[in-house]
């Protein structure tokens, strides 16, 4: 059985990623990008589909212990696992160097002290867990071979196979070190390189190291804005600048429920704010390479502007569910691919342009076909804004007047006429201030309920929506309005959580609510941000501390958060890591920090 969410461990090498448990196993790899077929799939099934577990060995049937403790080595993805046991202890460390030919997973086993009895089991199961590898010796190497893909598997301890596992069992004393790699190749090619472990590891470290010095944020909430910037620079695929939401599938955002994605995508929103966090942090190559992605990506036909991309920019990402995996804690199905990739979701066109509009303003280089890009997207939103849509949430339910996304249109509309303002476009601005104005009436009459004193979440609805937090970041309406103000403290009431944890939008239990589906969520991390925010901008900075404080308690040993947090199950759910976690994270620390509201 997979560990609960928060007890994993990103390590990736920016094209790919692996989630380790804390009891020494990898859950979660898939090989040779984010979105390729896993070939160990555990996370979302069992051991039969496949796992590699390296700790100190134990009785067959007892359950493997968990690592004593555990952390990132300094400001890096290199994860360091000790065990503390009755014959002594021992470090593991497992980390996959930035690419330089085929991509590794390293793992280096050290005795610290006494001399520990330790096992490695391998078992590779690819596609997803449903196919057993050919798994044979190769001048020395062992190699599974299955289709168009092969791992090969290096290390210096003598191996052995039974029961469809490859298995080494050794003792380490003090000091004495043991590593172990998988490599992933093409099947039709040569064999890979020898792995070279210790210069890898010291490789991966000067690059984590380098890559930090150049964060500009330097305040009392560091640590936390560190980590997640390195979580965010390991969700960006290195080879086109596309960011994935999260690296991996169908993790519940409710245990045993039917709400599980495939977030191993680039979603335009996600990877929007995503750039805006790193360009306020001092990363500005990173900022050029997603806007070159972004371009490539819906080159030709903005007018058909779709949510989401495959990391290369890839427009089909058909939705089907793998029914032999019983998925994590037996919430089925299991989905690969994303059937809400050609949906009509309007806050995208806001949310690209913002993100366009603040690379501009942070000075990157100037793009004329990124200046030409945003005058498309705003004369596709002429003739649409006004339709309904399936929002923000990705509701599989009717599209409604959702009115974050008109007000995201609206910012879209804002930030275009302010290029055209700056002398760096050209177009109709007289026509688009008119556009803007007829947007903002548009929501302030309809999506406003006067009696309530409250924005809610479509036209003509009652609910609320934890999205309507955006309305003064964005600036649409200043903090101080009354109706901003009225808005924030009707979601405090209606969508807080026990523990005052912010949830999206009423669910229904085993009812379809407003988003077409059965079942409830968790509290959602990002809407808890935005509520921190808003609570620091309408001057209520000690109450948006303490909340930011909580939220930041939320976090794994390692500092990473997933999607929501279960307030019953008192546990992280949804995909992990979550880039739309860390991003708010990363917002609301600046904004806090700038307003001189934190403790100490």
């Amino acid at each position: 059985m997979a560990g609960r969410i928060e007890d994993y461990a990103l390590i990736g090498d920016m094209q790919t990623a692996a989630l380790v448990c804390r009891d020494g196993t990898v859950d979660w790899l898939c090989l040779p990008r984010f979105d390729s077929h896993a070939v160990f799939a555990g996370l979302l099934g069992n051991e039969e589909h496949g796992f590699w577990r390296l700790g100190p060995a134990h009785a067959a049937d007892a359950e493997p212990p968990s690592a004593s403790r555990r952390s990132y080595r300094g400001d890096s993805l290199v994860l360091e696992s000790e065990w503390d046991t009755p014959r002594g202890t021992v470090r593991v460390t497992d980390f996959m160097p930035p690419r330089d030919g085929a991509p590794q997973l390293i793992r280096i086993v050290e005795g610290v002290s006494g001399r520990v009895p330790m096992r490695s089991a391998l078992r590779m199961r690819f596609s997803y867990g449903r196919v057993v590898p050919w798994v044979h010796k190769h001048e020395g190497r062992t190699v599974a071979v299955a289709g168009p893909d092969s791992v090969w598997f290096d290390t210096t301890a003598e191996t052995y196979g039974k029961s469809l596992t490859t298995y080494a069992d050794f003792t380490v004393a003090p000091g004495e070190k043991i590593a172990f790699t998988i490599s992933w190749q093409p099947s039709h090619k040569e064999p890979p390189a020898l792995p070279e472990p210790e210069q890898s590891l010291e490789a991966t470290e000067d690059f984590w190291r380098e890559w930090v010095e150049h964060c500009t944020y330097h305040g009392p909430y560091r640590e936390a804005v560190v980590r997640s910037l390195i979580t965010l620079k390991a969700l960006t695929y290195a080879p086109t600048g596309g960011i994935v939401a999260a690296p991996t599938t169908s993790l519940p955002e409710h245990i045993g429920g039917v709400r599980n994605w495939d977030y191993r995508y680039t979603w335009l929103r996600d990877a929007a704010i995503t750039l805006s966090s790193l360009l306020r942090t001092g990363y500005r190559e990173e900022a050029r390479a997603w806007r070159e992605w972004l371009l490539r990506a819906v080159a030709g036909d903005p007018e058909n502007l779709q949510i989401m991309y495959g990391i290369a920019g890839e427009r089909e990402l058909g939705e089907a569910e793998l029914d032999w995996l019983p998925g994590y804690e037996d919430s089925a199905p299991v989905r690969v691919g994303n059937g809400a990739a050609h949906q009509l979701q309007l806050d995208v066109y806001g949310e690209v342009t913002e993100a366009l509009h603040l690379a501009h303003m942070t000075g990157l280089a100037r793009n004329d076909y990124a200046a030409l890009l945003q005058l498309k997207l705003i004369r596709y939103l002429e003739d649409h804004w006004d339709e309904p849509d399936e929002g923000i949430w990705e509701v599989r339910g009717p599209r409604r007047h959702f009115v974050h996304s008109k007000v995201m249109a609206w910012v879209a509309v804002d930030r275009t006429i302010k290029l055209i303002e700056s002398g760096d476009a050209d177009g109709p601005l007289e026509k688009w201030r008119e556009l803007r104005d007829d947007i903002h009436r548009d929501v302030c009459e309809r999506g406003y309920d006067k009696e309530r004193n409250t924005f809610t979440q479509s036209y003509g609805s009652k609910e609320l929506d934890a999205s309507l937090l955006l309305i003064p970041q964005v600036g649409f309406l200043p903090p101080d309005d009354k109706r901003v103000i009225g808005t924030i403290e009707a979601i405090q009431r209606e969508l807080s959580t026990s523990d005052g944890f912010i949830l999206r939008y009423p669910t229904s239990g085993e009812h379809e609510g407003v988003d077409g589906l059965p079942g409830d969520e968790g509290a959602f991390l990002a809407c808890s941000f935005w509520m921190a925010d808003d609570l620091a901008m309408i001057g209520r900075v000690d109450e948006a501390r303490k909340l930011f404080e909580k939220l930041l308690a939320l976090r794994n040993d390692l500092g990473l958060l997933a999607e929501e947090w279960d307030p019953r199950l008192k546990r992280q759910v949804g995909n992990f890591p979550q880039a739309f976690s860390h991003v708010p994270l990363i917002d609301t620390a600046l904004r806090l920090t700038a307003s001189g509201a934190y403790g100490g």
